[in-house]
C-alpha cells in the first residue's frame, strides 16, 4: 500500500470514527499526542495519560448510553495504570458504577492464585473500585474441563450483550503483547487463533500455566476501541517486526484489525524504535 493510499484509508477511517459517540474525545487525543501508522495511532506511554484517557473515555460514552463494558488485558504491564485508578482522585473522577468489567483472557487457575489476571487486577485496584461487585465479570476458572468454562463465559457475555448480534462489541478492549506477537492468549498455531463463531475459546500457552481461557480474534475485532498497552524492552523486535516490515506469515497482534480507533501506547524505548516508520497526523491528508 502505498503512502497516499494508506493516507486515504485513514482518512476514511476518520470519517467514520466521526460518527461514533466517542469521537470528539479520540480525535482530541489523536490529534494532540498521536503519530499515524496503518495500524493505528502511536503514543508514548504515560500511565497518568492513559488513566486520564480512560476517563475522558467512559465519560464520554456514558453520555450516549447507560454503560460502558470495557475487557481488560492479562499480565503485570497494567499495574501501574491500576495503581493510578485506585487512587482518590480517579475513584471520583466518573461513575463507576456504570462501568462493567470482563477479561480478554485468563490464566487456568484459581482467581486467588498470584498468576490469576483477575486477581492481579483485584488486587491492585478492584477492591478499592467504587464498581459495584455484579458489574465485575472474571473468567470463571473452576470447570473441571476448561471448554466446559469457556462456554459458561460466552453465555455470561450473550447474556450481557444479548445474542442479536454475531460477536460482542465492547466499547474498549485493552491488550498487551507476548514478544512472540501474541495477543490475549491467542498464539500462533493454536486452534483458538483460527476460531470463527464462538466468543471464547480454551487455548495452550507455551509457558506457565500453558491453560488459558481467551476472547476470540473475531470478538477482539468487533470492538469499538482497541488499546495495545506495550512497555517491555523484549517486546522491541515484535514491535519494529509490526510496524516497520510485514510480518509473514502474519503474527497473531497483526490480525488485529487496524484503524484510527486502535491506539498503540508504547514505551519511549519502543517509540523511539519505530518512529521512522511513522507519520505526522497532517502530512498527505486533511481533516476538511
Amino acid at each position: 500500500m502505498s503512502k497516499q493510499e494508506e493516507a486515504e484509508r485513514f482518512r476514511e477511517l476518520l470519517q467514520v470514527l466521526e460518527s461514533r459517540p466517542t469521537a470528539r474525545m479520540l480525535l482530541r487525543y489523536i490529534l494532540l499526542y498521536g503519530r499515524r501508522h496503518a495500524r493505528g495511532v502511536v503514543f508514548r506511554l504515560d500511565w497518568g495519560q492513559v488513566a486520564d484517557a480512560l476517563v475522558d473515555f467512559c465519560d464520554a460514552v456514558l453520555k450516549e448510553q447507560p454503560c460502558c463494558r470495557i475487557a481488560l488485558s492479562g499480565g503485570k504491564t497494567p499495574e501501574a495504570l491500576y495503581l493510578l485508578l485506585a487512587t482518590r482522585h480517579y475513584q471520583r473522577a466518573l461513575d463507576w458504577t456504570r462501568i462493567h468489567l470482563f477479561w480478554g483472557d485468563e490464566r487456568y487457575v484459581p482467581h486467588d492464585d498470584p498468576r490469576s489476571n483477575y486477581g492481579f487486577a483485584y488486587e491492585n485496584w478492584l477492591r478499592k473500585a467504587s464498581i459495584p461487585p455484579e458489574n465485575i465479570h472474571p473468567m470463571p476458572t473452576h470447570y473441571a474441563d476448561p471448554d466446559e468454562a469457556a462456554r459458561a463465559y460466552e453465555a455470561t457475555l450473550r447474556a450481557h450483550f444479548s445474542d442479536a448480534e454475531p460477536f460482542p462489541r465492547f466499547e474498549l478492549v485493552f491488550l498487551g503483547l507476548g514478544a512472540d506477537g501474541h495477543v490475549a492468549s491467542l498464539f500462533a498455531g493454536d486452534p483458538a487463533l483460527e476460531e470463527s463463531a464462538r466468543w471464547v475459546m480454551p487455548s495452550r500457552a507455551p509457558s506457565e500455566p500453558s491453560q488459558r481461557l481467551t476472547l476470540t480474534l473475531p470478538v477482539l475485532n468487533a470492538a469499538s476501541c482497541i488499546w495495545f498497552l506495550v512497555s517491555s524492552a523484549s517486546k522491541r523486535p515484535v514491535i519494529e517486526q509490526l510496524f516497520c516490515v510485514d510480518p509473514a506469515p502474519p503474527l497473531p497482534a497483526a490480525q488485529v484489525c487496524p484503524g484510527v480507533s486502535r491506539f498503540w501506547w508504547l514505551s519511549e524505548e519502543l517509540y523511539a524504535a519505530i518512529k521512522d516508520c511513522l507519520y505526522e497526523l497532517g502530512s498527505q491528508m486533511s481533516y476538511g
